[in-house]
């Protein structure tokens, strides 16, 4: 299995991905990692692992539907079976979803369908919840609306603020993005 993976920060849940692959623990190829953000640090992960990486910037103002398009062509010319949005903080348009050729997975630090949206984790201590956790869903033309495909609990302490609520939560993001890859590529999860 060809995945290529979306990211927009520190590529922490990539590199957990990297690592089981370089590991022996997933069997599938990263074919490439690319980003809207030219100098992210999930770029950096990937050139350091020897992965080809690609940029396409949505400028301030830009179009966002050719935004769309041309990030689907930069997707798809590297022939995923599966593309994974892991922390890639931009919603993808119905141009994306409709021109990428692959069926898209993503990444998101509360359980779904509770707290959609980029402010999962604040929303979470917002409403007082004393268990959150991590989602791993399909996605569709919705915000963090598709099909839920693993979700892992996270208890909310005392003490939590963000920061460490949302420490606590991708610990358990990236053990079950790797755990969820593994089942996709092993057929006991099926996307499409």
């Amino acid at each position: 299995m060809r995945i290529v993976v979306l990211v927009s920060g520190s590529g922490t849940n990539l590199q957990a991905v990297i690592d089981a692959v370089q590991g022996g623990e997933l069997d599938l190829e990263i074919a490439a990692v690319g980003s809207d953000v030219p100098d992210c640090g999930g770029l950096v992960r990937a050139q350091a692992a020897q992965i080809p990486t690609f940029a396409v910037p949505l400028v301030k103002g830009g179009d966002r539907s050719a935004w769309n398009i041309d990030l689907a062509e930069a997707v798809r010319s590297h022939t995923p079976d599966l593309v994974v949005s892991s922390g890639f903080m931009r919603i993808l348009g119905g141009e994306f979803l409709d021109g990428v050729g692959a069926a898209i997975i993503n990444t998101h630090p509360a359980l779904l369908p509770s707290f959609p949206g980029a402010h999962a984790v604040r929303d979470a201590l917002a409403h007082g919840v004393r268990i959150t956790g991590c989602t791993v869903h399909q996605v569709d033309a919705g915000v963090d609306t598709g099909p839920i495909l693993a979700q892992e609990a996270v208890r909310v302490r005392e003490d939590d603020d963000q920061d460490s609520l949302h420490e606590r939560i991708k610990a358990e993001e990236r053990r079950l993005l790797v755990d969820t890859l593994r089942a996709i590529a092993s057929g006991r999860i099926t996307v499409g």
